[in-house]
C-alpha cells in the first residue's frame, strides 16, 4: 500500500533562527506549512553557536568577576572554585528549554514537523525525508553553515576542535592555541581564559576582529591581554602535529621566522561554510555561488522561481537575526507582500568582556563611498553607571554626514554594548541627526547616556568630558 503523498504550500529545510522563524510566519499569513530538521530544533545558533557560547560567557565571567574584582566590591570569596560539569549542566539546560519551546510555537501554530531525518531532492518540488516523499509548492532553505577548516589540518574533535567542541569539553585544558581571532575565536578563548587556560591566537590579519573598526580592534585586544590572553598577529599556521603530550603548532609570521606553539589544545576558529551538502542541488539545477552557497535574487530566489534560499547559504553577514529577517521576509514574499530588509542596518554583536557593537558603515565604508563624515568618540570612563558598576572601558564612536549631520555608523565597545546598539540601529534606519539623538533625554545614571554625549560630541557639545 502506497503512503498518501503530503503536500504543503511551503516546506522549511532547516529549523534554525531564518527556518523556524520563516515557518510561523508563513503559518501566521495562512500557509500550510512543513519544517524539516535533519538534527535538533533550533539548528547552529541555538545547539553549537550564539546560545550555548553565551551560557558559558557568562558562567565564566561570573567566575572572574567574583576571583579578581569581587574585594574591590568589599567582598570576601577566599579562594572561589567552578564546577565545569555544573556550568556545562546549566547550559544544557537552557538549550534543551529553547527546543522544547521551538517545538511547542510550530505545534501551537499548527506547523508540521519532521525531526531527525535529511530531506534531499527528488525533483524540483519532491523532497525524500528519510523515506517519506513530501512536496512543496515553495521551499525555503534555511540549512545554516558549519565549521570550517584549513586545508592541511583534520580536525578529529579530541586536540584539534572546532568550535562546537568546545562548547561541550568534559574538562578545561591547561592550554589552548586558537587558530583565528574573529569573534567566534575571541568568545571562546575568553571562555577558557577566565577560568585559568593559558589561550594564544594565531591570527592572520593585523589585528583581532578583522571585521570591526580599527579602534574597537586595538582596544578589544588591549583588554583581552589584560585578561591574560596572547596574540600572534600577522601570523599564519603552517603546520600542527598532535602526540601524547599534546599539540605542537607551527607558524610563521609576516615579517619572517617560524615559530613553535606548544598546547593541550587547538581550536580551530577560522570561519564558516554553508551546509548544502546532500541536498542534492545539483540533480535539480540549482546554481551555486564561487564561495559554495546558492545563489539568489533580490526576493531571496533561486534560478529556480518557486526555491528560496535565506542565512547562512546565501551572502552576507553570517548572523541569526539577519536569518530571522530573511525567513520571515520569504514568508511575506510568498504571501504576496512586499517586505523590505535594510541591510546597512543589521548590528553585529561580540560577546567579550568589554562587549563590541557595530552599525551602518564603518569610516571606510563611507570614505569608499565618496562621503564627508564626522566622527565623535564617548568613553565610559566618564559616564557614571560605568564607573559604579566598576566596567568603564571602552567608548562609543558615532559617524555622521557632514552636511546633515545624519548618523550613518555607531560603533562602541564597552559595558553591555549589545544592549545599547539597538538605539542607535533604529537612529540610522530612520536618518536620525546626531542633534535630535541628543535631544532625547536619556535616563540617568545609565549606560545609554553614553549615546547622548556621543551625538553631543559631533558638535563638540559633550558635557562630561
Amino acid at each position: 500500500m502506497t503512503q498518501d503523498l503530503k503536500e504543503y504550500d511551503l516546506i522549511v529545510v532547516g529549523s534554525g533562527p531564518g527556518g523556524y522563524v520563516g515557518a510561523i510566519r508563513a503559518a501566521q499569513l495562512g500557509l500550510k506549512t512543513l519544517c524539516i530538521e535533519a538534527q535538533n530544533l533550533g539548528g547552529t545558533c541555538l545547539n553549537v553557536g550564539c546560545i550555548p557560547s553565551k551560557c558559558l560567557l557568562h558562567s565564566s565571567e561570573l567566575f572572574y568577576n567574583i576571583k579578581h574584582h569581587a574585594k574591590e566590591h568589599g567582598i570576601e570569596v577566599d579562594n572561589p572554585r567552578y564546577d565545569f560539569a555544573k556550568m556545562m549542566e546549566r547550559k544544557e539546560g537552557v538549550i534543551q528549554t529553547f527546543r522544547a519551546g521551538i517545538e511547542a510555537l510550530l505545534k501551537k501554530n499548527k506547523i508540521d514537523l519532521m525531526l531527525g531525518k535529511p530531506a534531499t531532492f527528488k525533483d524540483a518540488h519532491t523532497l525524500d525525508v528519510g523515506g517519506v516523499i513530501v512536496k512543496g509548492r515553495h521551499i525555503m532553505l534555511a540549512t545554516g553553515s558549519s565549521v570550517a577548516s584549513l586545508p592541511f589540518l583534520s580536525i578529529d574533535e579530541e586536540k584539534i576542535i572546532s568550535s562546537a567542541k568546545a562548547l561541550s569539553l568534559d574538562h578545561v585544558p591547561a592550554s589552548m592555541v586558537v587558530i583565528g581571532a574573529g569573534y567566534i575565536g575571541v568568545e571562546l578563548g575568553s571562555v577558557y581564559a577566565r577560568l585559568g587556560t593559558k589561550v594564544q591566537f594565531v591570527e592572520f590579519f593585523d589585528r583581532v576582529c578583522p571585521g570591526i573598526d580599527p579602534a574597537l580592534s586595538i582596544e578589544l585586544k588591549k583588554a583581552l591581554e589584560k585578561q591574560g590572553m596572547e596574540f600572534k598577529l600577522s601570523t599564519k599556521v603552517t603546520d600542527v602535529t598532535v602526540d601524547k603530550k599534546g599539540c605542537t603548532v607551527t607558524v610563521e609570521s609576516s615579517t619572517g621566522g617560524q615559530e613553535k606553539l606548544s598546547s593541550d589544545i587547538v581550536l580551530v576558529s577560522v570561519g564558516r561554510k554553508p551546509n548544502i551538502e546532500g541536498l542534492g542541488l545539483d540533480s535539480i539545477g540549482v546554481t551555486l555561488s564561487s564561495e559554495g552557497g546558492v545563489m539568489i535574487n533580490d526576493q531571496f530566489k533561486t534560478n529556480l522561481d518557486h526555491i528560496y534560499a535565506i542565512g547562512d547559504i546565501v551572502d552576507g553577514p553570517m548572523l541569526a537575526h539577519k536569518a530571522e529577517e530573511e525567513g520571515a521576509a520569504v514568508a511575506e514574499i510568498i504571501a504576496g507582500e512586499k517586505p523590505v530588509i535594510d541591510y546597512t542596518v543589521i548590528p553585529s554583536v561580540i560577546y567579550t568582556s568589554p562587549e563590541v557593537a557595530c552599525c551602518g558603515l564603518s569610516e571606510q565604508d563611507a570614505k569608499d563611498l565618496g562621503l564627508s563624515i564626522k566622527t565623535a568618540k564617548f568613553p565610559f570612563k566618564a559616564n557614571s553607571r560605568a564607573k559604579a558598576v566598576g566596567s568603564d572601558e571602552g567608548f562609543v564612536k558615532l559617524i555622521v554626514e557632514s552636511a546633515s549631520l545624519v548618523i550613518i555608523g555607531a560603533h562602541m565597545i564597552g559595558p553591555q554594548v549589545g544592549e545599547l546598539i539597538g538605539e542607535l540601529a533604529l537612529a540610522i534606519q530612520e536618518k536620525v541627526t546626531a542633534p535630535r539623538l541628543s535631544s532625547l533625554c536619556h535616563a540617568h545614571p545609565t549606560l545609554s547616556e553614553a549615546l547622548k554625549e556621543a551625538a553631543l560630541q559631533i558638535e563638540k557639545r559633550a558635557i562630561h568630558m
